[in-house]
């Protein structure tokens, strides 16, 4: 989310998050003020390889309740970033898969933070627009539930309800580029149609 009468208009549809991008290499990085919404709307803030201060002193700038590490943050890096932040700060470690997907590399994550989300491995940090082989969620060894992302458009209605059908731990779905009009820009329209259909 990026313009200020598309964040309250997508707002209005009652989302569980609305993203912000801090990542000034994006085209969707977000340099303004957030405006007041709804309580329940958790406020969450991106970011690819930044420094734990900036981190912490960007949540308290816009209050935000979660963080969505997208870069190649450590576990090391996770601790750290923890011990600066209140525990009711949510931690979403994005990692990137394509065909084929290596799970034990997460162990050590799994204790560390709240959501997993698997996106597509592409050329972007996100918002690449392409699917990953979801069958590879099948071998997913934890109870640890994830947000699913990569690719989703208003056209996976089908898809996704096949996918929820099979018993993973899916938290939430995480819809970006296939839903705008322009990098920043949802199309509120798609998004209630979409929502309206799950």
């Amino acid at each position: 989310m990026k313009y200020v009468e598309n964040i309250k208009s997508i707002a209005d549809l009652n989302p569980d998050y609305l993203g912000f991008i801090f990542y000034n290499r994006s085209k969707r990085n977000f340099t303004g003020t957030i405006p007041e919404l709804p309580k329940h709307i958790k406020k969450t803030g991106v970011f690819v390889n930044e420094e734990p201060s900036i981190v912490v002193s960007l949540q308290e700038k816009h209050q935000l309740q979660a963080i969505q590490l997208h870069g190649d943050e450590s576990v090391a890096y996770v601790q750290e970033l923890k011990r600066s932040l209140s525990n009711k700060i949510e931690i979403i470690k994005v990692v990137g898969l394509k065909n084929d997907a290596y799970f034990e590399e997460l162990i050590s994550y799994e204790k560390e933070v709240d959501y997993f989300l698997f996106d597509t491995k592409g050329k972007e940090r996100g918002g690449n627009g392409v699917k990953f082989d979801w069958s590879v969620l099948k071998e997913y060894p934890f109870s640890k539930p994830f947000f699913l992302s990569g690719g989703i458009g208003p056209n996976d209605v089908q898809l996704v309800k096949e996918v929820k059908k099979s018993g993973l731990p899916i938290y939430a779905l995480d819809i970006n580029s296939k839903f705008e009009d322009k990098p920043g820009l949802k199309n509120s329209i798609k998004v209630i149609n979409f929502k309206n259909q799950l």
